[in-house]
């Protein structure tokens, strides 16, 4: 019997994704980070920034855990901080899905909105949260850290002994590569890291959105950014700590074009209703797969639910207004003409 929420983060199952293993002639599977309990791969990261500062006796009861956050990180540290007992104070950029928002407050964060600006601003989302944390390290009777998911290697180590560890059993050690998308680093290299452990044979991918500046730094040697996407959480203009070593075997830069109909089609399809990182990091495994041939097995990451998108990833009007593309299925409005009088 599991002794508390945060037993359930981790040992998520890996899906085969049908279409896109038939499309390629490889075995594309999807590690559902979803099904963890605050629903994103984020709550790994929670769990192992929160434990490591507990270890460090960096927090105390009734402490404060101080985050900048696209979303998923919070709510993972609110969870698991809830949990443990502590509480959580997270510096969220305004343009977030309301989705997130509502969801922080559910789980009873303080959250605070900022104009969204570049990591350069001193009033960027990330740096403030790390000058709120420590004004309030110095104020609250129990003191308060900074989680500091970017810069804080916890991140990265989490995905070494858990994430990798999980992949690799799940495959039997049948693993010939891993894509994923990028927010602060720790999913991709703390993976990459676990599974070249394992084996050196495994290609590592990153799948890397237009607006990010990763892609060209992998391919070019120089941060440069064109472009943007609708996609939330992911997408790096720097070398985070948790990105500090790692170098991926192949870089792809995946337009929100490209993605979106992969997360469309497999609502209808396959019955996976899914976020949009997740569509860059299918359309990255389906690059891969073509770029290693068929037969291959490859695994990506399933990031999140897309109802927590669903004010704009599933809202045609929003995506029209992004000159993006609108299956038809999400503009039918589909009525049964059974009358209401007529069913036992």
């Amino acid at each position: 019997m599991d002794r508390s929420v945060i037993e359930a983060i981790g040992n998520t199952p890996l899906i085969r994704l049908n279409k896109a293993s038939e499309a390629t002639g490889c075995e594309i599977l999807g590690k559902a980070e979803f099904m963890n309990p605050g629903q994103s791969v984020k709550d790994r990261a929670g769990l192992f920034i929160i434990r490591d500062a507990e270890k460090r006796g960096l927090l105390n009861p009734g402490g404060v855990i101080v985050e900048g956050t696209a979303g998923n990180t919070g709510i993972g540290l609110t969870l698991v901080a809830k949990a443990l007992g502590y509480r959580t104070v997270i510096v969220i950029p305004e343009t977030q899905s309301q989705e997130k928002k509502d969801a922080l407050r559910l789980l009873g964060a303080e959250l605070i909105e900022i104009p969204a600006v570049p990591y350069r601003n001193p009033n960027n989302y990330v740096k403030l949260s790390g000058r709120l944390a420590a004004q309030m390290a110095r104020s609250e009777p129990e003191g308060a850290i900074w989680a500091n998911q970017f810069d804080n290697v916890a991140n990265r180590d989490g995905h070494v002994v858990t994430t990798a560890r999980e992949i690799w059993e799940q495959t039997g050690g049948r693993i010939d590569g891993f894509v994923s998308a990028v927010g602060s680093g720790g999913t991709l290299a703390g993976v990459a890291a676990g599974l070249r452990g394992h084996s050196k044979d495994v290609k590592i991918a990153l799948a890397d959105p237009l607006g990010a500046a990763l892609y060209s730094f992998y391919t070019d040697g120089e941060l440069k950014s064109e472009g943007s996407s609708i996609t939330e959480g992911i997408g790096q203009g720097r070398i985070t700590a948790n990105l500090e070593g790692f170098q991926p075997d192949f870089a792809y830069q995946i337009p929100d074009d490209e993605a979106l109909p992969i997360i469309f089609d497999l609502v209808q399809e396959e019955g996976l209703c899914l976020g949009g990182s997740t569509g860059i990091n299918i359309a990255g495994a389906i690059r891969l797969a073509r770029d290693l041939g068929p037969g291959h097995t490859i695994v990506t990451v399933l990031c999140d639910y897309g109802t927590r998108y669903q004010s704009k990833l599933f809202n045609p009007e929003f995506l029209r207004g992004k000159g993006l593309p609108v299956p038809e299925w999400m503009e039918a409005k589909p009525e049964i003409d059974v009358p209401f009088e007529q069913v036992d």
